[in-house]
């Protein structure tokens, strides 16, 4: 039996796999020795009271056979729909409906499974430093080409750098499918709607598609700061926007998100003819999902109460609370440090001279906590490393005064 061959093109490690192995390296060779996780982000704080309420009376409903939910619908449960609409666009000024939304079991299945809808010809066009999933999910469906230097020969590098202030630069040819992820992972920046509005018209201009990653909207506080796509004109027939519970809400264990593609977005066939993206999307979820969890989508419609809503105000300030004392602290400490302020990530340059490695090195054996090498998120992530405010008040407190009294020694 053949397989895809594309598997062995792959990096031998997934980044936070390869991550995780030189931690429990280190923790066989120091016995005892506290490490304190600063770099992959899984979030700390538990389930809200409301939403372990919801999922209660969602399994006592599973109990009796009066109220008992099999198979859902594949799109998500209306009563959830209703809410993300409403909540989450409609409340804002947005024109979208349930019909435009698709529950998931999360953002990362669905930024890999949407590359069923668009062809294998296309020419993707992806962040660099960006989540390594963009690229991988290509390479795995056969777009990306052969690597070379640390890039794919097939792909479009929107490189982002201190000197564009990691605000991607239109790419220079035409590209069928870009990815955008703003609050930015790994870099902690946020997109202006004039700055946005530009890749929009592109889109418009070029014919091409915009998957948005906006999986971190709920960390956004600035007020010129974009949380969805759809607030620039024109995006709705451009764009597909991807959002996730695991940060707004601690569901990184509970699996829940959704996806937005709207019935304006159009495609072509290779005949030249149109196709709502809207429908192919229902088709290919119709076809290999079987629908997120009832339980869980009970859980996510209370984010969406009055107590949901303050709860995930609480939970995402107090994260960004960690992010600030983690840039504050490397500024101090005499680094550059870049986001954390409508983003719990913090992109920190190692200096010149040092790699991303070398410094995750460093920061693990003198400071005692885990960083996540910004060389695994692309070519231009290399001297930079990423910390997340996920862990606790009094973990990121005490992983960041190690990071001092080191400078002070």
């Amino acid at each position: 039996m053949l397989v895809n061959d594309n598997f062995r093109q792959l990096p031998v490690s997934y980044l936070f796999s390869e991550v995780a192995r030189k931690i429990s390296v280190y923790k066989e060779e120091n016995p005892g020795k506290e490490i304190i996780r600063m770099d992959i982000g899984d979030v700390t704080r538990p389930l809200f009271p409301c939403v372990i309420k919801a999922m209660h009376e969602g399994v006592d409903e599973l109990s009796k056979a009066t109220t008992f939910h099999g198979y859902g619908p594949e799109q998500g449960y209306l009563f959830l729909r209703d809410a993300i609409a409403s909540h989450d666009y409609q409340s804002r000024g947005i024109d979208i409906s349930a019909s435009d939304i698709f529950v998931s079991d999360g953002a990362k299945s669905d930024l890999g499974n949407l590359g069923d809808i668009y062809s294998k010809e296309c020419k993707v066009a992806v962040m660099n430093p960006a989540y390594p999933v963009y690229v991988d999910d290509n390479v795995i469906d056969g777009r990306a080409g052969s690597l070379c230097a640390g890039r794919w020969s097939n792909l479009v590098y929107l490189d982002c750098n201190p000197e564009n202030h990691f605000m991607p630069n239109l790419p220079q040819e035409h590209v069928d499918v870009i990815f955008l992820c703003f609050p930015n992972n790994p870099t902690g920046e946020s997109i202006t709607r004039d700055e946005l509005q530009k890749w929009v018209d592109y889109a418009r201009d070029n014919d091409s598609l915009i998957i948005y990653d906006s999986a971190y909207e709920s960390f956004v506080r600035n007020p010129d700061s974009v949380r969805s796509i759809y607030e620039l004109d024109g995006a709705k027939k451009v764009a597909i926007e991807v959002r996730s519970y695991s940060k707004t809400a601690g569901f990184t264990g509970l699996r829940c998100g959704y996806t937005v593609v709207p019935r304006e977005l159009k495609g072509k066939y290779a005949d030249g003819s149109d196709v709502s993206l809207n429908t192919l999307w229902n088709r290919r979820q119709t076809t290999k999902f079987n629908g997120a969890s009832y339980i869980a989508q009970k859980g996510a419609a209370a984010i969406y109460t009055p107590e949901g809503i303050s709860s995930v105000k609480a939970a995402t300030d107090y994260y960004l609370g960690n992010a600030a004392i983690i840039k504050q602290a490397f500024i101090q400490a005499g680094y550059k440090a870049f986001g954390g302020e409508d983003s719990p990530y913090v992109w920190v340059y190692a200096g010149e001279g040092v790699d991303s490695w070398g410094l995750f090195d460093q920061l693990l054996r003198v400071c005692g906590f885990s960083t996540t090498p910004g060389s695994g998120f692309g070519t231009k992530g290399d001297g930079y490393v990423r910390l997340t405010g996920f862990n606790s008040r009094e973990n990121t407190e005490k992983a960041m005064l190690a990071l001092l009294n080191r400078e002070k020694d």
